[in-house]
């Protein structure tokens, strides 16, 4: 890329959004050029607006220190300084919807990271390796549009559905342990998770339900019609790590297959980021790993940079065809980072461009 798009991020301050500023540090196609965020902070510096409240394990980039943030809602202004943004607004659900669509409006891309437009019938739920065609414009508009990422809790077991497809997944009881960063938080910030578990999390069961039917639907009349199967029963923990959700899945197949065959094409799986080299992407996408004690999240979480899933314990159950465990990177793939491979499959495929 001649010269490198450039980039705002909404909701700049909060723990996504300081996840994007760190992973689009020396991008080679994206520049951040942008911050924005509340009111309370417009107006600071970047560093003076997060304060002591930087949660990334590496420093604040250079770069973006001394950016002064702007007012999230001043929506023409920081629309003409970007040719798109990424979203990570905190901010209720009626809120975001509004904010997305009105940046979408000014021929602006929207890449968000929000769960608000995530059944807006034509708005794309986009894994790139699983439905990156599933993007179309929308809106009336001519460069605007907006696509989002699936919740970070199915990100552990939905790719393994494309994987598998041709076997036809039908049903699957799964259980999620889910890291706190999911919540927007640390050990400090929520010290009442330190050797705690607690078992609910609100809407997301519903999510890690009914999202990977959505990813595994298709395009029909220029909206997103969900996928029939599998059906899908989940209940959704929080545990006591910092980053990476844990997926326990028990499948049912229409045409059972020999666990060779499961395991093949869970690590010959690639998608459009890998066949393109897009920059984020993850060389393997799945990994399987055949110790008895794997995967896990000391060990595995960072598999290609956070950016790939990790599965092992693939065996037959008694009551089901096979059971496994999946572990993805909730911040990185689930986040932050799958919405940046969003985007540059997005731009590689033409539809962000410069203004």
């Amino acid at each position: 890329m001649e010269q490198k798009l450039k980039v705002g991020i909404l909701g700049a301050t909060g723990m996504v959004g300081q996840r994007f500023i760190s992973l689009l540090e020396n991008h080679p196609w994206f520049e951040v050029v942008t911050v924005a965020a509340s009111p309370r902070s417009a107006g600071k510096t970047y560093e003076e607006a997060v304060g002591d409240r930087w949660k990334m394990d590496t420093p604040m980039p250079e770069a973006v220190k001394k950016l002064v943030v702007l007012n999230v809602n001043d929506v023409e202004h920081v629309a003409s300084t970007v040719d798109f943004v990424f979203s990570a607004v905190d901010m209720s659900k009626e809120e975001i919807k509004a904010i997305e669509e009105a940046y979408a409006k000014t021929e602006t891309p929207v890449v968000s990271n929000n769960s608000a437009h995530r059944w807006t019938p034509d708005v794309p739920m986009v894994v790139p390796e699983i439905n990156a065609e599933h993007q179309k414009k929308r809106l009336g508009t001519t460069r605007g549009f907006i696509a989002v990422k699936p919740n970070c809790s199915i990100q552990s077991y939905a790719p393994c559905l494309a994987a598998w497809k041709e076997f036809g997944p039908k049903e699957l009881v799964v259980t999620t342990y889910q890291a706190i960063s999911g919540a927007g938080k640390t050990f400090k910030d929520w010290p009442e998770m330190v050797g705690n578990i607690i078992p609910y999390i609100g809407g997301e069961e519903e999510k890690s339900e009914q999202e990977p039917l959505r990813v595994l639907g298709k395009v029909e009349n220029g909206q997103i019609v969900k996928a029939e199967l599998p059906k899908i029963t989940c209940q959704c923990v929080r545990v006591p790590v910092l980053n990476g959700h844990t997926a326990a899945v028990f499948i049912n197949f229409e045409k059972k297959p020999t666990k060779e065959q499961l395991i093949e094409k869970l690590v010959t799986f690639k998608g459009f980021p890998q066949e393109a080299e897009l920059p984020s992407a993850p060389k393997q996408f799945i990994q399987y790993l055949e110790e008895d004690n794997r995967p896990q999240v000391a060990e595995d979480v960072n598999y290609e940079n956070g950016m790939g899933v990790s599965i092992g314990r693939l065996r037959e159950d008694s009551m089901f065809d096979y059971k496994f465990i999946g572990l993805s990177h909730n911040t990185v793939r689930g986040a932050a980072g799958g919405a940046v491979l969003c985007a540059e499959a997005l731009t590689a495929k033409g539809y962000i461009e410069k203004k």
